[in-house]
């Protein structure tokens, strides 16, 4: 196996004395698309904060691929819509120059233009981002992401508060750019519209309790310990469903 985009070892961290995290030994091929599941407070978003610098690491190291670029996008609850914005505006956020010139150039536009028409937000740019649907802001955070042409993208709970065809959309996007080479590593509690959908998961309640293919880790003695709750996983069309284990009792003697 070729080296690691990002090795984890022996990773500790959190915030003043608490530990949201402890002993974290991961590591993220290039090319992969990863979703880390756990219940609140597991330390799924510290995880990501930690990789993308954004917070010390107490103990152990994190250590990436030479030369590697990576976006981060946040949950868009944590976002303050009402700032005097457009789409265009935020997206262009991101560019990296170093021009004394505060606007634009027409190649950034053209850049930010294509990036939008792309993610399904053409002739959006001069609309304020309070305006848009939950779906069209996640996807103008996850444009912004994509301005700075990363080889990895970390997403903070992509489909948080979407409807079910939304976050269906957004999957299908993610997907797509994860087939044209992007490395992707997302944080989710959606088990079954999110989780049960991608090729690699991480199981994570402080620290990693299983990491695989869905049908590894989606079991009932993994669940137990990533959720300290009692769960059934039964099968549905190919897919893992996880249920509660009295829903999963009742199904079984049903059938």
């Amino acid at each position: 196996m070729s080296e690691p985009l990002v090795d984890i070892s022996h990773v500790t961290c959190g915030y003043g004395d608490t530990a949201a995290i402890r002993d974290i030994d991961l590591q993220l091929q290039a090319g992969t698309f990863t979703g880390i599941v756990g219940p609140s407070g597991s330390g799924k978003t510290t995880l990501l904060r930690a990789i993308a610098g954004r917070i010390p690491v107490a103990h152990g190291r994190i250590s990436m691929a030479p030369g590697t670029r990576l976006s981060y996008v946040p949950q868009v609850e944590s976002v303050d819509w009402n700032f005097p914005v457009t789409v265009g505006e935020c997206v262009l956020m991101a560019r990296e120059t170093s021009r004394l010139l505060p606007w634009a150039t027409p190649e950034e536009k053209r850049q930010v233009g294509q990036t939008l028409e792309r993610l399904g937000l053409a002739g959006l740019q001069g609309r304020h981002i309070r305006e848009l649907s939950g779906g069209q802001q996640q996807r103008v955070f996850l444009a912004r992401a994509l301005l700075r042409r990363p080889q990895l993208v970390l997403l903070d709970e992509p489909t948080s508060g979407l409807d079910v065809k939304t976050r269906h959309e957004i999957l299908h996007l993610l997907g797509e750019l994860h087939d044209d080479g992007l490395t992707i590593v997302l944080t989710t509690h959606d088990l079954n519209g999110m989780a049960a959908h991608l090729p690699h998961l991480v199981c994570l309640n402080v620290h990693v309790v299983a990491e695989g293919a869905p049908r590894e880790v989606l079991t009932p003695d993994v669940l137990q310990h990533t959720y300290g709750a009692s769960m059934d996983v039964l099968d549905h069309g190919g897919m893992p469903v996880v249920v509660d284990a009295y829903t999963g009792a009742a199904l079984r003697s049903a059938s």
